[in-house]
């Protein structure tokens, strides 16, 4: 169950374990648009623009082992949308169907005040069932629906935004 997983900030050393669960989404073709494996160091930067302060990135763990992660990650990256933050969440294959991906949303909507953000927001392909109705139990709301904007394995897919306001 999600109560066995311990939570804290990713450290630098957390990448190449944080990388790996991102490389395992990449074959279903239902979590992210990249096609092809991302390196480590591909991901450096943006390991570094998430400050435990602003943009925190939280791993969950496990005896010892990094069953998931949570990212904030600003949105369209000026002044005026500080207030607003993208969240992504990524689990271990094993460690899916556990409520891990429940307790992350309830830390993300619990922390948004704490970093000063007000508005979240869920970028998820329309297929996603299992992240959509993750995120509309949370009452995210669909704010946009962009029609086959994304071409996967030559099957054009279909890009929902989720957003919830944290007032």
């Amino acid at each position: 169950m999600a109560h066995d997983f311990s939570y804290r900030i990713a450290r630098f050393d957390d990448l190449p374990q944080i990388v790996a669960i991102y490389n395992s989404t990449i074959a279903s073709r239902q979590v992210t648009a990249d096609t092809e494996p991302v390196s480590v160091e591909s991901r450096h930067a943006w390991f570094n623009e998430h400050t435990p302060e602003r943009r925190p990135l939280w791993v969950s763990e496990s005896n010892g082992k990094i069953t998931g992660w949570l990212s904030f990650s600003n949105f369209y990256g000026r002044p005026a949308y500080a207030g607003t933050a993208e969240l992504s969440i990524y689990l271990h294959e094993d460690a899916r169907g556990q409520g891990l991906g429940r307790r992350f949303l309830t830390l993300a909507i619990e922390h948004a005040p704490k970093i000063g953000v007000h508005t979240l927001l869920g970028f998820i392909f329309g297929h996603n069932t299992p992240s959509l109705k993750l995120f509309e139990a949370f009452d995210f709301t669909t704010w946009a629906n962009m029609p086959r904007v994304a071409t996967l394995d030559g099957i054009e897919r279909d890009l929902i935004i989720l957003g919830k306001r944290i007032d």
